[in-house]
């Protein structure tokens, strides 16, 4: 019944942030703006705010969930449960090494048609996950090397980093959809109220939560990738002590062998499609990678 806890823990999450917010939209609207002459008392929406936190974390536990199940529905995959092949072994014979290690239920070990080196995981919990590894992967990559990558995929299952980026997303969706609703609806509020006028403006309390979506949106997207970035260099510390730093690297140096020869190949085509694997050290699209830069993170794994 570890799927009840993993429930509870994310309610009582999502508790613990409608009090905070709560508190502190309070304490900003009746003490800190009335201290400096803005008065909004009387706009805060608590029932607003409550249906924002359903909106936001709603949509995100319904992703969290479901994820594995999403995951092999866009994919073409196949799972491994009984090892035919060397390859085959190694991969589900690393998961099950390192889930024994952490004392942890094994996930589901999936290997994938895709000829970008690349693996992911994924679940709802520590012990209900999935780790899915690439074709690419085996073809272009050392045996020592995909089991690093295993390792460091098994670090974000250990981490619990799928649960921590659902939180943050609902969060993030939270922050949004409250404050684009707030504010649209104080911009298409009647200038005269006091004066019996109770019409206000549709269309440009309409633009103005667009805007704001959008905006707001990117806004929230930089946070998740900073996240994402942050949580990729505890997983190859993870893999580094797992099965030496070497290895990690040497994963990195084949990946980024692949990105760059894919690059040249196809020019400028496959650009975001690499950037997902190896990230940007360059532009504002590094505020937006989800991976940071191969060069830095085996700079990171050299000083461990």
């Amino acid at each position: 019944m570890k799927w009840i806890k993993g429930i509870g823990l994310f309610l009582i999450a999502n508790f613990l942030i409608y009090i905070t917010l709560s508190f502190t939209a309070n304490l900003l609207i009746n003490a800190v703006l009335p201290a400096f002459g803005i008065d909004v008392r009387g706009v805060f929406n608590q029932q607003l705010l409550v249906w924002s936190l359903v909106i936001g974390f709603g949509g995100a536990f319904i992703s969290l969930a479901f994820s594995k199940q999403m995951a092999r529905a866009m994919l073409d995959c196949q799972q491994i449960t009984q090892p035919r092949s060397h390859a085959e072994q190694v991969i589900y014979g690393s998961v099950r090494e390192i889930s024994e290690r952490l004392q942890i239920t094994m996930p589901e070990v999936w290997v994938y048609q895709s000829p970008d080196p690349n693996a992911f995981a994924t679940g709802p919990s520590k012990n209900n996950s999935m780790v899915a590894v690439s074709t690419g992967l085996l073809q272009n990559l050392k045996e020592e090397e995909v089991k690093a990558v295993l390792a460091h995929e098994m670090g974000h299952v250990f981490n619990g980093d799928m649960f921590t980026t659902t939180i943050l997303a609902g969060l993030m969706n939270t922050f949004v959809h409250y404050i684009s609703n707030f504010l649209s609806n104080i911009v298409g509020q009647p200038s005269d109220r006091e004066e019996g006028n109770t019409a206000g403006n549709p269309i440009l309390a309409f633009v103005t939560y667009i805007f704001l979506q959008i905006v707001l949106s990117f806004l929230a997207m930089l946070v998740v990738s900073w996240h994402s970035r942050r949580r990729e260099y505890a997983a190859d510390a993870f893999s580094a002590r797992v099965y030496g730093k070497q290895s990690m690297i040497g994963a990195l140096q084949g990946i980024d062998r692949w990105v760059k020869r894919a690059q040249f190949e196809y020019s400028n085509q496959d650009a975001l499609a690499t950037m997902k694997i190896s990230g940007t050290s360059s532009g504002v699209m590094h505020l937006f990678a989800t991976h940071p830069p191969i060069e830095e993170r085996i700079a990171a794994l050299e000083q461990l």
